[in-house]
């Protein structure tokens, strides 16, 4: 369902946030996440352009690149930082290499803002980690599971992760049967 029609408005500002994964040659995958700022009428930012951005030119252009193998290991991290609204901001980017040796795995938000909240990164490459492990997860899928239907007991990665994989729900019930736990029920006679 779409979103209801607004009252009158006028566009300022708009960011953009894309993800793409690539297969690589080597059987490898690159997981690249971008991130542009553009605001639509000129900007005071003192550090950039003789202290203005014109309208349509991006005050953020941010990007990171994961390479991952099929069990979602990082096995190396770049960023790069092309438009910061301060000449420091890219001193930073080299930090995202950290990441190189970390798992998307549960747990990888926690780890991400250990390693890069406050002053030890860039808020705006922090937002993006999200939607690259996201991405990560999306373009492996398939071939994950392909893997996983190898052994006969596989269950689904995403088994209780969200209200539709509910290892009780239906959805569970009727295409992974075997990984299928009813709920208990809950006695409420012996609820005081």
């Amino acid at each position: 369902m779409p979103l209801p029609s607004p009252t009158e408005r006028s566009l300022q500002h708009t960011r953009t946030v894309t993800c793409q994964g690539y297969k690589r040659a080597d059987g490898l995958w690159d997981i690249e996440g971008h991130l542009s700022d553009i605001k639509t009428v000129p900007i005071e930012i003192k550090e950039r352009n003789n202290g203005i951005v014109d309208a349509g030119e991006p005050i953020h252009l941010l990007a990171i690149r994961l390479t991952i193998d099929l069990e979602l290991n990082i096995l190396d991290a770049v960023a790069s930082m092309d438009n910061t609204p301060f000449r420091m901001c890219p001193s930073i980017a080299d930090r995202y290499s950290l990441l190189t040796g970390q798992q998307i795995a549960p747990g990888f938000t926690k780890k991400c803002k250990e390693l890069f909240s406050g002053i030890n990164g860039c808020t705006h490459l922090l937002e993006l980690l999200g939607p690259i492990a996201t991405t990560a997860f999306q373009a492996t899928h398939q071939e994950r599971l392909d893997k996983a239907r190898q052994d006969e007991n596989h269950k689904p990665f995403n088994l209780n992760t969200c209200h539709t994989f509910d290892s009780a729900g239906e959805v569970v019930k009727k295409y992974w049967p075997a990984a299928y736990e009813p709920a208990e029920l809950i006695d409420v006679s012996e609820i005081d």
